[in-house]
C-alpha cells in the first residue's frame, strides 16, 4: 500500500517537474498538452479561469485563460471592461511559440510566489488574459522543418491555419471562424493593453528582443504620448534591468541594417493594427529567430513582466487616455489613409554584426553573410515617420444596404452600433462609384485584393428599404467603421472584394438595334453630341470602331444601368 502511494506521488512530482522544466527548455507543448495543463490550473486555483470562447476552423475551441478575474464569466468580463485589462495573444503563427512558454513560466512563477494580486509597490495587478494558442489548426500541424531559419524549439506548429490562411492578415476580412472568435474575445474584454507574440525573420543582429508599436500617426495625440513618451521608455528600462536590450523591430529599408530600418505600417488587417483601431496600447513582440529558443522565451517573459508592471503602475492614466482617445476618434472631421513612409530619416544606435558578400561555394554567387565575431554598435538611419497621402471628410452617418449580410455580420461582430430601417424611404445621400482599380494576377490570403482604387462621388436620391442599416460615425468603433467603409482606405471592404459583384455590368445592347437609336440620343443631348464628335475627330481607333462609338453613347444614355460600379455603401453629411 505504501509502495503504491509512493509510486503515485513520484509520478505526480515527476510530471510536474517535467512540465515546468519543458517550459524553459527547447520544447514547446502540443495543443492538447497545453490545454490539458491549463485546465488543471483552472481547477486547482480559484484565481485562474479558462473559458471556451468559440470555434476555430479546425473544429476545436479557442480558449481564453484569465488571471485575476471575477470567479465566474459574468463577473470576469464585467471586471475586464470596467477595470484595467491586458490581453496577450499567442501562436497566431504556431511556428513561433515563444509566447506560449513565456505565459506558462509566468503562471508557474506567480503560483510559486503565493499568487499575489498586488505588485511589490502595492499596486493592484490588472486582469491578465491570454489566448493560449489562437491558430488551433496550425498548432495541430507540427513538424521541425517548416521554420528553416529558426533556432528551435525541437517541434512547433505551422504558420498557416487549417484553411491555409495567415491569420495575422485576417482581422478585417474575417474569412476564418477564428477571427469571429477573436472579435468576441476582444470586445468582451475591451483590453487596455494588447500584446501579440511573434518571432522575427530577417537580418542578423545582437538583439534577442524587438517590438513593433502601433503607428503613432494613426493614434490620438494622448495615446501617442502615452505609448511613445512613457510606455516604451518604461519598458526599455524595465527589461534592461532584467538583462535584455529592447529595440524597435528591424524592418529593413534596404538589404542590410546599414541602409537603415523603418517603422512598421500596422494596417488593420494585422492583430495589433486591429487592436489600435479600438485604442488599446498595442505591441507586437518579435524575438530574433537565430537566438536559441529558451533565450527567446525568457526575453518574451521579460517583456510580459514589463508591460504588467507598467499597466499596474499607470492603470488610471491608461483608462483615462483610452476614454479620451475614443472621444477624439468620434469627433474627427477628416479620416486620413494611404500612409506612406517619409524619406526623412532620424538615426538610432544599433547593435549589429559586420556583413560581407562572399561567393557561395555551391551557387557560385555572392551571398549576404553576417559575421558574429565582428559585433559593432553604431548609428544607422531610422525612418520612423509616416505621412497620409489622402484624407476624406467624415460623414455623420454611413448607410449599408441590408443585402450585404457578410459586411453586416462583421460590423456586428465588432460591436458597431447601427439602426435597422423598417420602412421604405428616400434620402439624398453621398454615392461612391468606382472609376478604376487594379486586380493582382495572384491571390493574397484568399482574395484578389483590389488596389489603386479610384472612386467618383456624387449626391443622389437613393431609395432605401427595410433591412438597410444606418451607422452613426460618432461611436467607440469610429476608426473601425472608417477603415472598412471608406472605399479607398487601405483595408476597406471594397479592397477585400466584398463588393465585386457591383463591378460587373449586367446589361448590354445589340449593335444592329441600338445604332438606330443613337441619332435621337445625340439630338436630345447636345453636350454629348459635341463630346462624341470631338472624340471621333481626334481618336483614330475610336473613329474606326463601331462598338467603341456605340458603347460611348450607350454609357452616357438613359439606357445605361445606373447601379454599375455604384457601391451599396452611402454617406450622409
Amino acid at each position: 500500500m505504501n509502495h503504491i502511494l509512493a509510486s503515485a506521488l513520484f509520478l505526480i512530482v515527476s510530471d510536474s517537474c517535467f512540465s515546468q522544466s519543458s517550459w524553459t527548455g527547447n520544447t514547446s507543448p502540443t495543443y492538447p498538452a497545453l490545454i490539458e495543463h491549463l485546465q488543471k490550473l483552472d481547477k486547482a486555483h480559484k484565481e485562474l479561469s479558462m473559458y471556451n470562447m468559440g470555434s476555430s476552423d479546425y473544429g476545436l475551441p479557442i480558449y481564453l485563460f484569465v488571471m485575476n478575474g471575477g470567479k465566474d464569466s459574468t463577473r470576469t468580463f464585467s471586471k475586464a471592461q470596467t477595470g484595467t485589462t491586458i490581453l496577450i495573444n499567442n501562436a497566431i503563427h504556431p511556428g513561433e511559440p515563444d509566447g506560449i512558454n513565456a505565459c506558462l513560466i509566468w503562471l508557474d512563477q506567480w503560483i510559486a510566489q503565493g499568487k499575489p494580486l498586488e505588485t511589490k509597490d502595492g499596486k493592484k495587478l490588472p486582469l491578465i488574459a491570454f489566448i493560449p494558442a489562437y491558430n488551433v489548426g496550425g498548432m495541430m500541424n507540427r513538424s521541425s522543418t517548416s521554420r528553416a531559419n529558426q533556432n528551435g524549439p525541437e517541434e512547433y506548429g505551422f504558420r498557416g491555419s487549417t484553411r491555409n490562411f495567415d491569420l495575422n492578415r485576417d482581422f478585417i476580412k474575417m474569412d476564418s471562424k477564428n477571427a469571429f472568435t477573436f472579435a468576441k474575445i476582444f470586445h468582451s474584454l475591451d483590453p487596455d493593453v494588447f500584446i501579440d507574440n511573434h518571432v522575427s525573420n530577417g537580418a542578423d543582429y545582437q538583439y534577442t528582443l524587438t517590438y513593433i508599436a502601433s503607428m503613432k500617426e494613426r493614434m490620438s495625440p494622448e495615446m501617442n504620448e502615452l505609448t511613445y513618451g512613457k510606455c516604451i521608455p518604461y519598458l526599455t528600462s524595465n527589461v534592461k534591468q532584467q538583462g535584455w536590450d529592447l529595440f524597435p523591430y528591424v524592418e529593413l529599408k534596404g538589404e542590410t541594417p546599414a541602409q537603415g530600418i523603418h517603422a512598421f505600417n500596422d494596417l488593420p488587417r494585422y492583430a495589433m493594427g486591429f487592436a489600435s483601431l479600438f485604442h488599446s496600447i498595442s505591441f507586437t513582440v518579435e524575438t530574433h529567430m537565430l537566438k536559441p529558443f529558451p533565450q527567446r522565451v525568457q526575453a518574451t517573459l521579460a517583456f510580459m513582466e514589463g508591460i504588467i508592471s507598467f499597466t499596474a503602475n499607470n492603470a488610471l492614466e491608461i483608462e483615462e487616455i483610452r476614454s479620451a482617445s475614443k472621444s477624439w476618434a468620434q469627433n474627427l472631421t477628416h479620416f486620413a489613409y494611404n500612409y506612406q513612409l517619409s524619406e526623412k530619416a532620424d538615426s538610432i544606435s544599433f547593435k549589429g554584426y559586420e556583413h560581407s558578400f562572399p561567393v557561395h561555394p555551391i551557387t557560385g554567387l555572392k551571398e549576404l553573410t553576417y559575421n558574429r565575431t565582428q559585433a559593432y554598435e553604431r548609428m544607422i538611419p531610422w525612418f520612423k515617420t509616416y505621412v497620409p497621402k489622402d484624407s476624406v471628410v467624415v460623414p455623420k452617418y454611413y448607410v449599408v444596404g441590408g443585402q450585404e449580410s457578410d459586411v453586416i455580420d462583421r460590423l456586428k461582430a465588432n460591436h458597431v452600433l447601427f439602426e435597422t430601417l423598417t420602412s421604405d424611404s428616400f434620402d439624398t445621400l453621398h454615392v461612391s462609384s468606382v472609376k478604376s482599380y487594379k486586380s493582382p494576377s495572384q491571390p493574397y490570403e484568399g482574395h484578389f485584393k483590389l488596389g489603386q482604387i479610384e472612386v467618383g462621388e456624387s449626391a443622389k436620391i437613393i431609395s432605401l428599404k427595410p433591412g438597410d442599416i444606418l451607422i452613426p460615425s460618432r461611436q467607440d468603433a469610429a476608426l473601425f467603421i472608417h477603415a472598412t467603409l471608406q472605399p479607398m482606405a487601405e483595408d476597406s471592404y471594397l479592397s477585400w472584394n466584398f463588393f465585386d459583384s457591383y463591378l460587373q455590368q449586367k446589361e448590354y445592347f445589340s449593335n444592329y438595334v441600338f445604332k438606330d437609336q443613337i441619332a435621337d440620343i445625340l439630338d436630345e443631348n447636345r453636350p454629348l453630341k459635341e463630346e462624341y464628335e470631338l472624340r471621333k475627330a481626334t481618336d483614330e481607333k475610336f473613329r474606326n470602331s463601331e462598338w467603341d462609338q456605340l458603347y460611348f453613347i450607350y454609357c452616357r444614355s438613359p439606357y445605361f444601368e445606373q447601379t454599375f460600379m455604384r457601391l451599396p455603401v452611402y454617406q450622409k453629411f
